[in-house]
């Protein structure tokens, strides 16, 4: 039976007035918590349900994680008790959505359960990463210092994407003003000047015609067939991608890509590196920090590398004999992890090879962009240039036979 959440109102032994909520399956257990907790139970209702239309997900972005955590490092490490410092972000957190995910887990960890299996109950905002470092934390007994290092983790990662998306914009900007100034020109400006043309009565330049026939094809049936064409390619494409083999196949692509595959390779370097470094520096296994690695990889190919190298690994093999079989990574990268293996420092290794490739993705974004800005450039020029010189023909082929 799925908890339900209570209210309730309690007199502690010294007199004093308290007020809270309880996650519980019952208002019974609701009294049974709050007698262990020294509170004679005054009332105890449930909490009548929220009426709201949503629009999306909770609306929890990674900075929103991240200030969390880095928070709650800074408050454990100061001493104060993990409730507490949950009761403390829960109510003084800006995003709503979070501060009541953060009341929950207070109230889970406050009825007993570890703080990672707390978060376990919300894989939305934090994933299986978060709760295995947080198990590895508590079971240590250096949570906070698990905690700053997801944080700082997390910032790394959300630097990557935020240049990733930066850097897509302008290129994006580009071709949508190319592909509407193209539109507005077959669809307006070309069937005004045809209609002109027509009434003149004389024989139009072969570019005049091309462009004329396009004008009257996207005009008519034309315009939706092609519209038609791209959502049926795109959604094919999605429900294709719902497969393993799907997946297989356009990751694989993705990566054989020019320029585009060489940036999803740094990445996926990047993040196995950065996320399995992390991981062992934490204490967690190698076997569970591949799965955890695996699991994120966000490439059907990496994450198949990934388990394949699980698998040798279980079997006693070294980490870096089956990645070097698997030949998604740079020789560079499994050379550099044989080294660290070798020499017992497997964590720092993986976590130098990160810093790297995140100046490597840097590299490789700056160079798409660089790249991909003049060829659009170009194709907006010659298209346009093409469409008025196209219909600009007949008016200069009059101009000299009004002459002679």
């Amino acid at each position: 039976m799925a908890a339900s959440v209570f209210l309730w109102e309690g007199k502690t032994r010294q007199g004093a007035v308290q007020k809270g909520e309880l996650a519980a399956n019952s208002k019974e257990e609701v009294i049974a918590l709050l007698r262990k907790q020294n509170i004679l139970p005054i009332n105890v209702s449930a909490k009548p349900k929220e009426i709201r239309l949503s629009f999306g997900g909770p609306g929890i972005t990674d900075k929103d994680i991240v200030i969390l955590t880095r928070q709650l490092a800074t408050m454990i490490d100061a001493g104060l008790p993990l409730v507490q410092c949950l009761d403390i972000l829960g109510s003084q957190t800006e995003n709503k959505s979070l501060g009541k995910i953060v009341a929950q887990v207070r109230s889970d960890v406050e009825s007993g359960s570890t703080f990672a299996d707390a978060l376990k109950k919300h894989t939305k905002v934090f994933d299986n990463l978060y709760v295995n470092m947080v198990a590895a934390g508590e079971a240590g007994g250096i949570l906070d210092t698990i905690l700053q290092r997801l944080a700082t983790y997390m910032e790394k990662f959300a630097k990557i994407k935020g240049q990733i998306k930066s850097a897509m914009i302008y290129p994006s900007v580009i071709l949508f003003v190319a592909v509407s100034v193209v539109a507005l020109l077959m669809v307006v400006v070309v069937p005004m000047l045809a209609s002109m043309f027509a009434d003149m009565g004389q024989a139009l330049p072969l570019p005049t015609r091309i462009v004329i026939t396009i004008s009257n094809f996207v005009k008519g049936w034309g315009g939706l067939i092609m519209v038609s064409v791209i959502v049926a390619l795109f959604i094919g494409l999605k429900q294709f991608r719902k497969t393993e083999k799907g997946l297989r196949v356009t990751d694989g692509i993705a990566l054989k890509l020019p320029i585009v595959g060489s940036l999803i390779q740094r990445v996926s370097v990047a993040k196995f590196t950065r996320t399995l470094g992390t991981l062992l520096t934490s204490g967690v296994p190698i076997l569970e920090g591949l799965l955890i690695v695996s699991r994120t990889a966000g490439n059907k190919v990496v994450e198949e590398a990934i388990m394949f190298t699980r698998q040798s690994v279980s079997e006693g093999k070294t980490l870096a004999e089956p990645l070097g079989k698997a030949k998604v990574f740079p020789q560079m990268v499994v050379q550099m992890i044989a080294v660290g293996e070798a020499t017992g420092a497997l964590d720092n290794m993986l976590n130098k090879i990160a810093d790297f490739y995140d100046d490597e993705v840097d590299a490789a974004v700056a160079t798409l962009t660089s790249m991909l800005e003049p060829i659009l450039m170009i194709f907006l020029g010659t298209t346009v240039g093409f469409v008025i010189i196209a219909m600009y023909m007949p008016i200069f082929q009059m101009g000299s036979m009004a002459g002679k």
